[in-house]
Order: structure tokens, then sequence, then C-alpha cells
């Protein structure tokens, strides 16, 4: 996309405003699966709650994806998008039996990461294949709350509990098909990936009737010029290897899974947003724009960095700016940051906006969510409405006061 049309889009629907580069989505899934073209079996498993916008699931969907769900809600998205129940993986943490079986009598792929819930499971559903998340205790990630395989998570079954889940399959019968980790997301060090997946392949051999292996993701995305990502080619190269010698050894063909979600919408998604100020205080130039954290909440939640652009300005001279929301407390989407010379009414691009952006957004303040459209061959297709009043109360139920008090 080009800054020409992004300018385009947010006169023709307004701002805030989010703007999803779907060549860029079917690029990265591409790249993914050719990094690991050397495995027979790969599946691909799309991390719904990155960005669940049903025609993204579907662009997806034709791509040759699956998909990761962690919510019965995510799964009836899937299925409303069009994905049979096979391609679906479910992947809760913490939730009720009774959702777990709703899902499993859809017939998806049912993940369990809790040994009272497994042999709850595998007692009531002998029948039913299982997949098992295992915690390897391995500390990746790029903060502490995206670490979620280290020895203090709240994810997984503990590798070291493996004797425990042993028993609870040999007492019930159930059919193990699948295992699986997530270690975290924006890992660097494909080593620690590595390390991590020789703890998988140990717990597999533990189970002699797998159907696949889930290797989750956590890849990372560069989030400005030169950043840091991960090597996925080397990845792929490196664990595509060592899968295949494991699948001799297992001697049982393994599909290799895994389940991105930044690393494929990520970079595809722009966030526009427009000036409302720029205002001078004693020591700091904000610029304060129509939105908040109410609609892009990782700078303030994670400590993320978006690169953002004046679209407006391009070329024009760069000071330094500290961007701010609307929001009723401290909002900051960037400290003295250099960005060409903003004036009110600029549209100001925030980049690598596809990910966790819309998906964790709010009406904080009573703000309305903003719109989604998506740019599919050259032209920008409205996949979201921009809320309205009627959308922030049409659930509430309005109290007649006097009538009760009667």
């Amino acid at each position: 996309m080009q800054t020409k049309d992004l300018l385009q889009l947010a006169d023709q629907f307004g701002s805030p405003l989010y703007v999803y580069d779907a060549e860029k989505i079917q690029s990265q899934y591409k790249r993914l699966t050719n990094a690991f073209s050397k495995v027979e079996s790969v599946r691909i498993n799309y991390a719904v709650k990155a960005l669940s916008n049903i025609s993204v699931l579907k662009l997806l969907k034709e791509a040759g994806s699956g998909l990761d769900t962690v919510s019965i809600q995510e799964v009836q998205l899937g299925l409303t998008a069009g994905f049979s129940p096979e391609r679906i993986i479910y992947t809760p943490n913490g939730v009720s039996f009774e959702e777990i079986e709703e899902v499993a009598h859809l017939g998806v792929q049912i993940n369990i990461d809790n040994l009272s819930i497994l042999e709850h499971f595998g007692a009531k559903y002998p029948e039913i294949p299982v997949c098992i998340r295992i915690n390897p205790h391995v500390m990746a990630g790029g903060n502490a709350n995206i670490s979620v395989g280290h020895i203090d998570s709240k994810f997984g079954i503990s590798v070291h509990q493996m004797p425990h889940i042993l028993r609870i399959v040999a007492n019930t019968g159930m059919h193990i098909n699948g295992i699986h980790m997530h270690t975290g997301s924006d890992i660097l060090d494909i080593e620690v990936f590595l390390y991590a997946a020789e703890i998988l392949f140990d717990a597999a051999k533990n189970f002699k009737e797998l159907d696949f292996l889930d290797f989750g993701s956590g890849f990372k995305v560069p989030y400005k010029k030169d950043d840091i990502e991960t090597d996925i080619e080397e990845l792929g190269k490196k664990l595509s290897k060592r899968f295949n010698a494991f699948t001799k050894e297992y001697g049982r063909d393994l599909t290799l899974a895994f389940e991105p979600g930044k690393f494929l919408v990520s970079e595809a998604g722009f966030f526009l947003a427009k000036v409302n100020v720029v205002k001078q205080t004693t020591s700091t130039v904000f610029a304060g724009i129509d939105s908040g954290f109410n609609h892009l909440i990782r700078p303030m939640l994670y400590g993320s960095s978006h690169l953002i652009e004046n679209i407006s300005n391009p070329k024009g001279k760069e000071r330094f700016y500290s961007v701010v929301g609307y929001i009723c407390e401290t909002d900051t989407f960037a400290n003295n940051r250099r960005i060409a010379e903003i004036k009110e009414g600029d549209v100001l691009c925030f980049r690598n906006a596809g990910a966790y952006c819309f998906s964790m957004a709010s009406n904080y303040n009573s703000r309305y969510k903003p719109a989604e459209v998506l740019w599919f061959e050259g032209q920008g297709h409205l996949i979201r409405e921009r809320e309205t009043f009627e959308d922030l109360i049409k659930n509430q139920i309005i109290l007649n006061f006097e009538a009760v008090a009667q």
C-alpha cells in the first residue's frame, strides 16, 4: 500500500480507522509455509485472537490456513467464516468444562492444559481424540505478560507431571493424538525455540498414536527499521531437519503444526488517526489524536513500540513529539518521538497495527470502536462499520425508577 491510498481511505471512511493489507497477510503465510517446505505435512493454524474479523479469517482460509482458537466464540467465528471443524484447534485456559464439552460436540480438535480437566474429559469422552498442552518450563518472549512457557505460568501441564498424565491416559483409555507447547511471543533466539522443541519430542515418545506435534508460535516481527525479527528461514531449516529425523525415529507420519497470529497479520495492519491538537508545554510538544488506548492499548499495556508516521506531511522537517490520546488518564503512544512536523488535522499512521490492536479495543470513556477496512486487489473494502451511539446502549436495560418505587 502507498501513502496516498491510506490518506484516501482516511478521507473516505473517517478516522480513527484500521486498514489491513491482504497481500501482506498472504505473503507472510507463504513465507512461513516455504520455510518448512522440507516437511511433508505442515499445518498452519492462524491464532484468531490476534485479529478476528471474519473477512480476514476467510482470506486465510483461502490461503490454506486452519485456525487456533481459545474460546467457543472464536470457534463459532471460524465456523461462520467457513472453516470445517477438523481445521480448528481449541486451546482454552481456565474455562468451564461445559464450554469444552460444547466445543467437542462441534467436532473441533480439543487441546487440554490441565490435569483435572484431562481426567474428567477422558473419563466422560474416552472416544474423542485429545491434544495435550505441555509446559516445557522455558522462559521465552519479549514481555512477562506474553511469556507463557515458564515454571510460574498458568498455561500447560508441567512436563515434570508426565507420570500423572500417563496414569490418567491409562486409567481412562483416552486417545492422545497430539502434543502441544507455546513458550511465548516475540521470540528472538531460535535456539531457545529449538531447545523447547527437544522437550516436546521427548514428551511425544510417551504416546504411540500421535497425529501431530504443535510447536505454538511466538515469532517476532520487526516494529521499526532494522529491528530484530525471528529468522523464520533459519528456524525452518533447522527445525525441519530435526522434525523429519524424529518422525523416522517415531515410526509414524506426523504433521508439524504452528499457530501464528502476529507473524501473519501484524505488519499488514495500519491504524490511522487524525491530530486534534498540537499542544506545547514547558518541556514537551504533544500531538493529541482522535483516539486513545481504548483503540490501541499495546503501548500502554506492553510498552510496545509502533512506528508512527505523519502521512499528511511525510517529507516535512522532523521534530520531537509525544503522541497522546484523548482518554481521561495517562494515554501515551510515544514519548519524544522524531516525526515529520505535525499540524492539527494531519493524519498519523501507526504501523504494525494488525495484531492485538482492534481485537483488544474497548468502549472506555464510552468511545466508539473504529471501522475496519481490508485493502484487497487495489481497493479498500469496509469489513466492519464504525460503531454508533445505538451500539453503546443496545444491550442496556434502562430502569424505570418510578415504576420500581411503586
